[in-house]
């Protein structure tokens, strides 16, 4: 009997999001309140919708069906070093291997974009700890700050050199 919460990864859709549908727009915004809530603001660096539609990020979103499932964005920090951003699972299906799936998306797109390095902040709270382990398991190691971010004991940093694909 096969358990009718999983859902098939092989049936997750993910495409490019312009930001204008409701489910998205709902997801992020939630997603930017909870870090928020979790983080002050001096070690909060969730994008907001606007931010997110700098030409220089692109945002997916993944969806089962007619249901969104999650997102994840990727910021180009120069030709050759790209940034995850705004990775969140919709609620209703935490735990089902879809974080696993939109980071692979959003390697896979770094590796065609021609990155030699994919980066990304996280928290360091136990709040955290299920998103670095997700990005440890991926092959992600921690590294400094890089970009414009500075020394946080709330951040984590982490990186993943790519091969060209």
């Amino acid at each position: 009997m096969t358990d009718s919460r999983t859902p098939a990864v092989d049936q997750l859709t993910v495409v490019a999001d312009d930001l204008s549908g409701a489910p998205i727009r709902a997801l992020l915004a939630a997603h930017h309140a909870e870090m928020a809530d979790t983080s002050p603001a001096e070690s909060m660096h969730a994008l907001d919708l606007t931010a997110l539609r700098d030409p220089a990020i692109t945002v997916w979103s993944a969806w089962v069906g007619a249901d969104l499932a999650g997102c994840g964005a990727l910021k180009e920090l120069d030709p050759e070093h790209g940034e995850i951003k705004s990775m969140r699972t919709a609620p209703e299906f935490t735990g089902r291997g879809v974080a696993a799936a939109v980071l692979a998306h959003l390697v896979a797109v770094a590796r065609e974009r021609g990155y030699r390095r994919l980066s990304l902040e996280t928290g360091a709270e136990d709040f955290f700890a299920p998103a670095r382990r997700l990005y440890l398991r991926h092959g992600f190691t921690e590294c400094g700050p890089f970009g414009s971010y500075s020394p946080d004991p709330l951040s984590r940093f982490f990186t993943l050199a790519l091969d060209p694909a």
